[in-house]
């Protein structure tokens, strides 16, 4: 199967391409924000997925401390998603012939969704276990499991992000 971009979305984005190809300054702005961002993203969410994974068993005030800083954090990564989401769309406005009939393009997007995914149910385990005190030890392997889930996703991300770069 042969893909070919719809005309109405290429007309949309035309002007955007045509100044995103000619401007090496925007290209360079445009990538600066979506890789900074997983960097320091995804640099604290994986520093927290291993936090989560050494959590000691019988430390209830470690878990407490924990959690706390697991809540406090999530809004940066979720910021930090957000903000290289919508750099990652003007990339893909850029260049709609390229990214658009690309299997490693979705594979990636679904990456990303997972991502969230995980992130919402680490997110709503989070409070579970800050309402609950100390929680069900279950509850705990269960954000275990997501911490670890986090960190392949990431790294999954990134390397379909390379694979992404070097077929283009």
């Amino acid at each position: 199967m042969i893909y070919e971009t719809p005309q109405a979305l290429a007309h949309l984005v035309a002007p955007w391409a045509k100044y995103y190809s000619d401007s090496k300054t925007a290209e360079t702005i445009v990538t600066f924000l979506h890789i900074a961002p997983l960097l320091v993203g995804g640099g604290l969410a994986v520093a927290l997925d291993r936090a989560s994974l050494r959590l000691p068993h019988d430390e209830p005030g470690a878990r407490e401390r924990h959690l706390t800083e697991l809540g406090s954090v999530h809004t940066l990564v979720i910021g930090a998603l957000v903000l290289s989401f919508v750099s990652g769309l003007l990339m893909l406005a850029a260049d709609l012939d390229t990214f658009l009939p690309s299997w490693i393009f979705w594979l990636k997007m679904a990456l990303l969704a997972a991502l969230l995914v995980n992130g919402g149910v680490m997110r709503s385990l989070e409070r579970t276990l800050s309402r609950a005190g100390e929680g069900r030890e279950d509850q705990w392997h269960r954000l275990r499991g997501t911490a670890v889930t986090s960190l392949v996703l990431w790294l999954a991300i990134t390397l379909a992000g390379v694979m992404l770069t070097n077929a283009a």
